[in-house]
């Protein structure tokens, strides 16, 4: 199993106790309000129940594990109560979210709908020779459509537009822009997108990208090389030089780290 990892919460360096609390922001790549937040044992709790529930037990080293060491900390310096929990936690919850793609669970968990952690589980495909595994490498149209389950609700912008390009491109070999696929859609849906104010009123990303393998007239197993050309053009893309969590570079990535163990 592949994951991104989340920070460990380190201990201060000076007088041997974390005085301050340690935040969300301080463990996990997120932003704005939830950032800002400590980390409360009631958080942690509710992450501990939902990975239990999806995955069958909580994960060694996974997200709920470190918002426990870190909400322990933050109750033991007296920042947080036992029964306390973040506002936002509480108003927006916290969920575990599993998606099949080629033989793989993708597994998105997020706080107050940021993700926090993604892992990708290989899960083995019985062929019809008795005990024989077969493991097939993801390909890019693949990691596409777990993009619009991963993230599929976010608006389409001109960072994703890019990135999508990216992809096709590499899933093609050519430079062209196919009429009426997944670039073009892409490119129309961030225009159309950056004329309006209202995120509910704009195309999201599982509106383009539902069914992409499909839509590509080629596909190919995703490498280490389409991995960094697609990060590459999102963050270009991006005025914050960042890739979206859970969003098609991250896909992508977590695709060819995985596809990395697969003989491709």
């Amino acid at each position: 199993m592949s994951q991104g990892q989340p920070r460990r919460p380190q201990e201060s360096t000076q007088g041997g106790n974390q005085q301050d609390p340690i935040k969300y922001g301080d463990v996990f790549n997120v932003s704005g309000e939830l950032a800002d937040k400590p980390i409360a044992p009631q958080d942690a709790a509710m992450m501990q129940t939902a990975e239990t529930q999806v995955l069958g037990q909580t994960q060694k080293g996974g997200t709920a594990a470190v918002m426990q060491a870190a909400a322990t900390k933050n109750e033991q310096v007296g920042v947080v109560g036992h029964n306390d929990i973040t506002d936002i936690a509480g108003e927006q919850g916290v969920s575990v979210a599993e998606t099949d793609v080629a033989g793989r669970r993708i597994i998105t968990e997020s706080v107050a709908g940021q993700v926090v952690g993604q892992y990708v589980q290989a899960v083995p495909v019985l062929t019809t020779q008795v005990d024989a595994v077969q493991q097939s490498a993801i390909t890019i149209g693949e990691a596409l459509e777990a993009t619009a389950k991963t993230a599929g609700d976010k608006p389409v912008d001109q960072s994703d537009a890019a990135a999508i390009q990216a992809a096709e491109v590499r899933a093609t070999g050519s430079n062209v822009i196919i009429p009426g696929g997944l670039a073009s859609r892409a490119q129309s849906a961030a225009a159309h997108n950056a004329t309006l104010d209202r995120d509910e009123d704009k195309i999201k990303l599982n509106q383009v990208l539902t069914g992409a393998a499909a839509r590509l007239p080629a596909d190919k197993a995703v490498t280490r090389q389409d991995a960094e050309g697609v990060v590459s053009a999102e963050l270009r893309n991006n005025p914050n030089v960042a890739t979206h969590p859970g969003g098609v570079a991250a896909s992508v990535a977590a695709a060819a780290r995985l596809n990395e163990n697969v003989n491709i």
